[in-house]
């Protein structure tokens, strides 16, 4: 069966660093595009970041650019989220997805549609 399972999340003060592993099985996990989501208690869910599955493209919302890095590692099935400089604001549950594709997307919106699968969320909480 299909499985993603995205840990790491904790306690953290305002500046520090989270790395979020994204463990994946199941599936070929090289021809997916793997995203990662975060929803904040009483807001909708937030696109935070997605990665081709072929040229390693990699797409961040506005509010994350330039702090978090997303990356692959495909031998491992894994995707991480580095998350460097956190703030308050990036309280949140966070959890990956994926979905098969058999291209490459160029936009953000392109690549964060459409997910086939979703992970359980690890709660990141930022003290201010």
């Amino acid at each position: 069966d299909v499985q993603l399972q995205a840990s790491g999340g904790g306690l953290v003060q305002t500046g520090g660093s989270l790395r979020l592993p994204c463990a994946a099985s199941g599936f070929t996990f090289d021809t997916y595009v793997i995203a990662w989501f975060r929803q904040a208690p009483g807001k909708e869910r937030e696109g935070v970041s997605c990665i081709n599955s072929s040229d390693n493209k990699t797409y961040y919302s506005d509010s994350v650019r330039g702090r978090f890095t997303i990356s692959r590692d495909n031998a491992k099935n894994t995707v991480y989220l580095q998350l460097n400089n956190l703030k308050p604001e990036d309280t949140a549950v966070y959890y990956c997805a994926a979905k098969y594709t058999i291209v490459t997307y160029s936009t953000p919106d392109e690549c964060l549609n459409g997910m086939d699968y979703w992970g359980k969320g690890t709660l990141v909480t930022v003290s201010s």
